[in-house]
């Protein structure tokens, strides 16, 4: 009797090895993750230049009084604060896990590949052109110059005969970046914007206010749905494309879907809170050292961690030299680029 092959079902050795997840620690880290954000938020609300009492905080959240002064700064200060931090974590953070699926680069990340500089670029453009436009206008212009740099990025790293790699991804990205970021900051002296193009430059989430939470919440909320509906294609992209493509997965839809949701947690990032670099490298790599390679469990604590590491840096820079503050983005990057500088020297054979 004859049987044919085509009846049973199609494996992959390597991957069905590394589709190991961990869902026990995937839930014990969301948990425990949860927990963090709430007690970080309440901390986040408590310090600053004035010490507030957490008894405070918990009256002003649900007993405001108006005519206290300190409870109109919980409220329309520090609270959009904590807040902003929140889902600016998770923003970087799922971009970064997402792309690093993708791409199968242990290196890609919504800085390091440019699309943190083409959105720095869309808002030197409205400061320039339109300085007194509502936040949503700002951040639709974040969304158009993160999007024309992933264009570039991907563009450039895919001139080559032999294809798009993880070594011409990582150096396209670099030098789109440079480019980007020179003429950022051309634009800023050009039209005398020094000043309002370095806050955001450093990276920093202190004068967020209600309004651009109000508009960036929809955005955000729907990028993340949506890399949750994807993380099934994603876990089968990141064992490679042939792969992907011989289990039915439709790539270029996956691909497509994927850069869309990464522009847009990337430029509603940047234009809340300025190109912060390496959140999206650091936490995907602990995510997957914790809870297996399965992007059904890595997206949502990548989201999770990357909200506490944001919340508790915010945090620290606001002690570091207190009453002033530290440049968020200059304390993540004493955390990032160690690790970067760890991950390119650990990966086997380079980059290639």
């Amino acid at each position: 009797m004859v049987t044919s092959t085509h009846s049973q079902p199609r494996t992959h050795p390597e991957g069905e090895k590394q589709l190991k997840s961990r869902p026990a620690a995937a839930v014990v880290i969301l948990i425990a993750g949860l927990g963090a954000i709430l007690f970080g938020l309440a901390l986040s609300v408590s310090v600053g230049a004035a010490d507030i009492r957490l008894a405070s905080v918990w009256e002003a959240v649900f007993r405001f009084n108006p005519e206290l002064p300190q409870h109109q700064v919980i409220r329309e200060l520090r609270i959009p604060r904590a807040l902003a931090g929140a889902l600016v974590g998770a923003c970087f953070a799922v971009a970064g896990a997402i792309m690093q699926g993708m791409t199968r680069n242990p290196l890609a990340d919504s800085g390091l590949l440019g699309l943190n500089a083409g959105a720095s670029v869309g808002l030197a453009l409205a400061f320039a052109f339109a300085p007194s436009m509502s936040f949503i206008y700002i951040m639709l212009y974040c969304f158009i110059g993160a999007a024309a740099a992933s264009l570039l990025v991907f563009g450039i790293g895919s001139l080559s005969h032999s294809g798009l790699t993880p070594l011409r991804l990582t150096l396209s990205g670099a030098a789109v970046s440079a480019l980007l970021l020179a003429i950022s900051q051309g634009v800023a002296i050009l039209f005398h914007l020094s000043q309002d193009i370095a806050f955001w430059m450093a990276g920093g989430i202190g004068g967020t206010s209600w309004t651009q939470l109000r508009i960036m919440f929809p955005w955000v909320a729907a990028a993340l749905i949506g890399s949750l509906m994807i993380s099934r294609s994603i876990t089968l992209l990141s064992l490679g494309r042939d792969v992907a493509a011989g289990l039915g997965q439709r790539t270029r839809l996956v691909q497509t879907a994927g850069i869309l949701i990464v522009v847009v947690l990337a430029g509603a990032a940047v234009s809340a809170v300025g190109p912060i670099a390496f959140i999206g490298l650091i936490i995907p790599h602990v995510t997957r050292f914790l809870v297996g390679v399965d992007y059904r469990w890595i997206i949502p604590c990548s989201a999770v961690l990357g909200s506490v590491l944001i919340i508790f840096a915010d945090i620290a820079a606001r002690m570091i030299n207190a009453p002033y503050e530290t440049p968020l983005g200059a304390l993540i990057a004493v955390i990032g680029v160690p690790f970067f500088i760890y991950l390119a020297s650990k990966r086997k054979g380079g980059l290639t």
